[in-house]
């Protein structure tokens, strides 16, 4: 039976499988499991022998405050996800906080030790919904090769995961910083809509007049390539590009000059499957000349040592969102990607390739939280030169 959550004949990834999961949990309206959260209340007061009412309470007024701010999200079109799952998990923190310190410290000062960290919980999670996801960086990075001559040097600009469920603040600033940046050519490599609303008409509207938009930022040319296969559906993708100035690259390798510059781009289809995007990728490496400068779009950084072996100059991708939500010293608890947090954000080299993974703009879909916690959304300014530019 085709399921409408992936393509035909995908296997759901783990993370994949758990945002189905929990986009079914977000039907339930949050007022509706009152019993349960008077239950997990009940459960957080129990470790409190003297206290138990105020851990109680505590407990219930902090969630309180979770689900008002999780509610206003949509209703001020900042982000447009489900109220219940992220609550479910901030209610599940705030149980283990609440019984640790009654286990540890179940006296007066522990209470009040413990209020203070559910208020910081509190902040994290106003400051991971509300700010952190529309705090555009813009990231600065060169690249200097023999292979590149003359000058000026070329300004790409990358962007990733765009992840449109609506038209909000964060895209109209990125709209501003495009258009500042006027940049001598754009790469988007993949994730365009949003997991929630990929068959949504208005959503993918939106998307098309953000893309449209992205495209007056730039004198030159726009280059794209498909994401994750769940997102960028075969039957949805293309319709949003149709009639726009931004050529599509699916398997395919093309020369061009930008600027001045000579190189070979070469656009990857993301099947999410090493096995069939490796071959696919060699075959198109084999026909480039030696001495060419090749630029890598892939939506994922699986494919890096394919790529390094090949002699890749640049690789582009995204897809990690650099956790997306991450701790410190920790970083990346999850990337979805094949190697774990060995490539989970920024710049890597190994032997002559250089890869960037951004981390994006948007967010994952269905039930995942809209939440960006130390992995702010960023595009990347690439200076392309040759070595003997000043």
């Amino acid at each position: 039976m085709a399921s409408p959550y992936h393509p035909p004949g995908y296997t759901p990834r783990p993370l994949h499988a758990a945002l189905i999961a929990t986009h079914l949990l977000g039907r339930i309206h949050p007022l509706l499991l009152a019993p349960v959260w008077i239950g997990l209340a009940a459960a957080a007061g129990r470790a409190w022998e003297n206290y138990r009412l105020a851990a109680a309470g505590t407990f219930l007024v902090f969630l309180l405050a979770d689900g008002v701010l999780l509610a206003l999200l949509p209703l001020c079109k900042r982000s447009f996800g489900p109220v219940t799952p992220p609550l479910v998990g901030l209610a599940l923190v705030r149980l283990l906080l609440t019984i640790s310190v009654g286990l540890i410290w179940p006296t007066a000062a522990g209470m009040l030790s413990s209020i203070a960290l559910q208020g910081v919980v509190l902040i994290v999670t106003w400051y991971a919904t509300w700010i952190e996801p529309f705090r555009i960086g813009v990231t600065h990075a060169q690249l200097r090769s023999p292979k590149l001559v003359g000058h000026p040097p070329l300004h790409l600009l990358h962007i990733t995961d765009l992840h449109v469920e609506y038209i909000t603040p964060r895209e109209e600033r990125l709209l501003d910083l495009a258009e500042t940046l006027s940049p001598d050519v754009i790469v988007l490599t993949g994730d365009y809509l949003n997991l929630s609303t990929v068959h949504d008409p208005r959503s993918q509207a939106e998307a098309r007049h953000l893309l449209a938009s992205l495209c007056q930022t730039t004198k030159g040319p726009v280059y794209a390539i498909t994401g994750s296969p769940p997102v960028d559906l075969p039957e949805v993708v293309p319709a949003i590009f149709e009639g726009l100035p931004i050529t599509w690259l699916s398997d395919e390798a093309i020369e061009t000059q930008i600027n001045g510059q000579q190189l070979t781009i070469i656009g990857v289809r993301c099947t999410r499957e090493r096995t069939l995007d490796a071959p696919r990728l060699q075959r198109l490496l084999a026909a480039v000349p030696a001495d060419r400068f090749t630029l890598l779009l892939y939506h994922s950084p699986d494919l890096m040592p394919e790529a390094a072996e090949a002699g890749v100059d640049l690789y582009l991708c995204g897809h990690t969102h650099g956790g997306q939500l991450r701790l410190p010293l920790l970083g990346a608890l999850i990337t979805s990607s094949d190697f774990g947090k060995r490539y989970e954000m920024g710049r890597y080299v190994e032997d002559q390739t250089v890869l960037y993974v951004s981390r994006g703009l948007g967010m994952e879909g269905m039930g995942a939280p809209r939440a960006r916690l130390l992995s702010p959304p960023e595009i990347v300014q690439w200076t392309l030169s040759s070595q003997a530019s000043p």
